[in-house]
């Protein structure tokens, strides 16, 4: 009895960190239907396309130096800033460069590749409960990640830069490496978010974990066009 009381102790947490979760979770829900939205906006309004057609004649290393700086502003806005109503101008910033962003993509994956779009959100949305449920359940904290997450963005940065001015194609391998790549990041997200965060970063805990699970839909949604292919 006393052992299982101690597991019971290990397994629980107090209300305001229950709360802080419950939170940030919700969020994450409300930033995935954001995004949703606004991309159903574009592609209604036929804005899709003029966006598509403009960022198809961008340097790609321009458009993800414009997106890498509006992700580090938002990030650090919804980290440092006191003020709620910044915080949450962050986050919203940040899912219409997210929604931006995936509008080239998108389209050609709507006009050359029917259905690819619905399956990789299914795939994405079934991986991402999945890995919380792991992280929710087991809580165990998966911190350690941090280091191989770091070192691996940084080499995968380093190739899709490489191949932006260089011209050459990273294939499906890394692909399905990146989706293990953002499978690890929700993974180690959701553990600082049941462990680490202040329980009043919420907000920059959903952007967090919104900008992961957005990085897995990428690259599920270019495995599945290049396997329709």
């Amino acid at each position: 009895m006393e052992l299982e009381a101690q597991v019971s102790t290990q397994n629980s947490y107090g209300p305001a960190r229950e709360k802080f979760i419950s939170k940030t979770f919700n969020h994450l829900g409300g930033s995935i239907a954001a995004f949703t939205a606004v991309e159903m906006l574009l592609f209604s309004t036929g804005m899709s396309e003029t966006i598509a057609i403009a960022m198809f004649k961008l340097p790609w290393i321009a458009i993800i130096g414009a997106f890498m700086l509006i992700s580090w502003l938002a990030s650090r806005t919804a980290h440092t800033v006191d003020s709620k109503a910044m915080q949450y101008a962050a986050l919203g910033g940040f899912i219409v460069a997210e929604a931006i962003i995936f509008v080239p993509m998108l389209y050609l994956a709507n006009a050359y590749a029917p259905g690819v779009i619905t399956n990789a959100a299914v795939i994405t949305l079934v991986a991402t409960v999945a890995l919380i449920a792991i992280a929710y359940t087991s809580r165990k904290d998966f911190s350690f990640l941090g280091t191989t997450l770091k070192w691996g963005g940084l080499l995968a940065l380093a190739l899709v830069v490489s191949g932006a001015i260089f011209g050459f194609e990273l294939g499906l391998f890394f692909s399905f490496a990146m989706v293990a790549f953002a499978g690890g990041a929700i993974l180690y997200d959701a553990s600082n978010i049941i462990h680490h965060y202040d329980e009043d970063r919420y907000v920059g805990a959903a952007l967090e974990l919104f900008a992961s699970v957005a990085l897995m839909f990428w690259y599920i949604l270019r495995v599945l066009m290049r396997l329709r292919g």
